[in-house]
């Protein structure tokens, strides 16, 4: 009963627009109050803030966007379009070729699914749009791919998913690259349909040269050496992800001195943008915590896991339920409170179904990945709309048909969930 009252207060906070830690931290409290008392609850107050922060995998998150921000700074995004449009020349739909490759390398190296939205619409969305392509097309395409980020290493959203699971952060980091790969080529595969159906519908780019493609090439390789010393360096073992994060800030920071990018100005902004994300995200961290001693002390998981174990009901089918579930949740929230609030609660149900907690944590971003281009919450969409100076109904038509392509890969991996799992069990 408590439990219930608690999810109430949670849900009725959130609608009324409390900002999340705020909504969890008081659902929490009032939990603690109503279930040990005063002075029991004070107690947890005393403990739960500082030990819940004091995770040393917590340290790779502020790095990594830190990196993110030192990226943009560098201007790499336009240069990555550029060789894009380039390579692909005169193939049809060739830009938006481009700005998917785009998406993907800065994904690479960003980890944040927003920041790369807002810095794709304002670089790629309109310029496609210049060319002759619908608006619509334009922005559903940049909105989607900017969700890349949220999967391909470093993700910063899978990185505190593994420290809210207790699961390995290498694991995790390393696990995202052959689904945001599958993505990556979903979302094509969905732009190409309309092609096929009707060339004349996308413009032709514009032919460019052998050597031209070369030059195009090797001004997209820092991405790729940036990408390479992070990735590999957590693969192969030479480093944890709090050093390969230290690792990638230094290479963003030495990018954007050999670009000739560098200003105080700019470092200061990037760091000042650096605390404020990290601080929400802490803050939803410590509140997640509290709120989560609550929920145990109600012993309402336990007897959720106890009950579904007793159904006899095919695995896919409760698989199938907890689908819905995180794809409504990525309809009306953020994905770092889906995965403080729900992962202590579902993970454990997961692992009896036969499932893997470092699949699971790629199929929970992915989903809230889903929710981040669908209405009516669409964060990304909201953003790019902003960015590019588009209506937002616009925008979610547009990105209609890359959200279900990316539910059929969610699908994909819960049939198959070796193609999630291959990669980090080599390690």
């Amino acid at each position: 009963m408590i439990a219930a009252i608690l999810l109430v207060i949670l849900v009725g906070l959130i609608v009324v627009r409390v900002p999340v830690s705020f909504a969890i931290m008081a659902s929490g409290l009032i939990g603690l109050l109503l279930l040990i008392g005063v002075r029991p609850t004070e107690g947890v107050l005393e403990v739960i803030p500082v030990t819940s922060v004091q995770s040393l995998s917590l340290s790779a998150i502020p790095l990594f966007i830190l990196m993110a921000h030192f990226m943009l700074l560098s201007g790499m995004v336009d240069s990555l379009f550029d060789a894009g449009r380039t390579i692909f020349g005169r193939t049809p739909g060739g830009t938006g070729i481009a700005s998917t490759m785009a998406g993907v390398g800065f994904s690479a190296v960003s980890g944040s699914s927003t920041a790369a939205a807002a810095t794709l619409a304002k670089t790629t969305s309109g310029r496609m749009i210049d060319e002759g392509y619908r608006p619509t097309t334009a922005t559903g395409i940049v909105a989607s791919v900017g969700t890349l980020a949220g999967m391909i290493p470093p993700s910063i959203i899978l990185v505190f998913y593994a420290v809210t699971a207790e699961a390995s952060v290498g694991d995790l980091i390393i696990a995202g690259l052959v689904p945001g790969v599958i993505i990556a080529f979903a979302l094509l595969l969905t732009m190409f349909i309309p092609i096929l159906r009707d060339r004349s519908s996308v413009p032709r780019g514009v032919r460019s040269t052998w050597p031209a493609k070369l030059r195009a090439s090797v001004q997209a390789l820092p991405v790729l050496v940036i990408f390479g010393a992070v990735v590999g360096a957590i693969y192969f073992g030479l480093a944890t992800p709090t050093e390969s994060a230290a690792i990638g800030c230094l290479a963003a920071l030495l990018l954007v001195v050999a670009r000739r990018r560098f200003s105080w100005a700019g470092v200061v902004e990037a760091i000042v943008e650096t605390v404020k994300s990290s601080a929400m995200i802490f803050a939803i961290v410590i509140a997640a915590h509290v709120f989560g001693y609550a929920f145990t002390e109600t012993k309402a998981a336990q007897s959720l896991v106890s009950w579904v174990s007793g159904l006899a009901v095919p695995a896919l089918v409760i698989m199938a339920l907890i689908t819905i579930l995180y794809l409504f949740l990525g309809f009306v929230m953020d994905q770092v409170a889906i995965i403080a609030l729900t992962v202590p609660i579902v993970l454990p149900l997961v692992e009896t179904l036969g499932y893997d907690a470092v699949w699971f944590g790629v199929f929970v971003v992915l989903m809230g990945e889903i929710g981040l281009i669908s209405p009516p919450l669409g964060l990304n969409v909201f953003v790019v709309a902003r960015s590019a100076g588009r209506d937002t109904v616009e925008v979610f038509r547009g990105a209609a048909p890359y959200a279900a392509a990316m539910l059929a890969v969610a699908v994909l991996f819960v049939l198959w969930p070796e193609i999630v799992l291959w990669l980090p069990n080599s390690m």
